[in-house]
């Protein structure tokens, strides 16, 4: 029952990419919600179903993009794989994870979109796609991704009481 609470939270998500941080952008950068709720969700030690968030994620992406189905679904699980390996392997300190892991899965998913657009015939320089919208994109991710994560973690503790974790 608990992983029931993705779906209405990921269509908010989806709906608030789709409707305001599309339209609020840096260069040609905008921000990506999905991917920083993703990301702050598989952050939480608490959690377990960071993994079916992503899939759910990734295939409610293919209905809103114009991508191919794969790109997405691929970089936001990949990104949570990254996110569970760094929180149960080395780092304790959620800030810092945080931003790594959103650097990271920017790059990734920016870079598989990149490849899909070229495979496609899309022309365009991987220094301008660098430049006007990876790098605005990190910026604006960063600049959200703090308000996110506490959003999330608090999301998660009233999914996930410390009494469900004794």
């Amino acid at each position: 029952m608990k992983n029931l609470i993705a779906i209405p939270v990921l269509i908010l998500v989806f709906m608030l990419q789709t409707a305001v941080a599309s339209r609020i952008t840096l260069f040609s950068g905008a921000a990506d919600l999905v991917l920083l709720t993703l990301i702050a969700w598989a952050l939480q030690e608490q959690v377990k179903s960071a993994i079916h968030w992503a899939a759910l994620a990734g295939l409610m992406a293919a209905f809103v993009s114009g991508l191919p189905p794969f790109v997405l679904l691929t970089a936001y699980v990949f990104s949570v794989l990254m996110a569970r390996t760094i929180l149960r392997q080395t780092w304790h300190t959620p800030i810092l994870a945080l931003f790594t892991v959103t650097f990271f899965s920017t790059l990734l998913l920016h870079l598989i979109t990149y490849l899909a657009l070229v495979a496609r015939g899309t022309v365009i320089s991987f220094a301008d796609a660098l430049a006007l919208i990876t790098l605005p994109s990190i910026f604006l991710n960063f600049l959200l991704a703090i308000p996110i994560h506490s959003f999330i973690r608090d999301m998660a503790l009233w999914v996930y009481p410390m009494d469900d974790m004794v």
